[in-house]
């Protein structure tokens, strides 16, 4: 089958799909379901004192990670630390939950997440931990408790819908190579 025969099956199928879906909206008995309806659940445990992980507003996209600390720690100009924050979480299958720097605290004080975004993979049920970094000239001290990250759950696609497959040569793009600026600044 060549290339025209094989787009032309496809939309075909296209045209299919959409008749059976205007023959289904149709339907008296169809509703619309609500959003909530739509809502995938995450399950957590939390192991800290601090208030469960929510999302603050309508429309956030992050939740906040506190620091899950007995003690103040003090990050020097360029130091990095694990800052536990006594949270696991169960994702839902093709999810990762990343991790991010506050905006706020990367402006103002320099703080961010060194591997950003981190990846906490679907399967994993330990301890999440965020990585600071403290990219300012100033000390600067994490209290027990403080909101240092946040963490937004992402669909991805992975070992579920993603197959690897070695080659010896990938197909020509006009692009090419060209990366790392190569488009310019302007």
């Amino acid at each position: 089958m060549d290339n025209l025969d094989q787009q032309m099956n496809e939309l075909n199928e296209l045209k299919d799909l959409m008749n059976q879906l205007e023959s289904f909206s149709s339907n008296k008995d169809f509703s619309v379901p609500s959003f909530d309806e739509f809502k995938i659940e995450t399950k957590f445990t939390n192991n800290s004192n601090n208030p469960d992980p929510e999302y603050s507003n309508v429309g956030d996209s992050g939740f906040d990670l506190r620091a899950f600390i007995s003690e103040p720690i003090t990050l020097k100009p360029l130091e990095r630390k694990l800052i536990p924050t006594g949270l696991r979480f169960e994702l839902p299958t093709s999810t990762e939950l990343q991790v991010r720097p506050r905006s706020g605290m990367a402006l103002k004080y320099g703080i961010s997440v060194l591997n950003t975004p981190g990846t906490v993979d679907e399967g994993y049920r330990g301890e999440v931990g965020v990585i600071a970094v403290n990219l300012s000239n100033e000390d600067y001290t994490i209290q027990p408790g403080e909101r240092i990250a946040q963490g937004v759950i992402m669909n991805v696609v992975g070992q579920g819908m993603s197959k690897l497959v070695r080659v010896n040569n990938l197909s020509e793009t006009e692009r090419g190579e060209g990366g790392f600026g190569s488009t310019g600044k302007e």
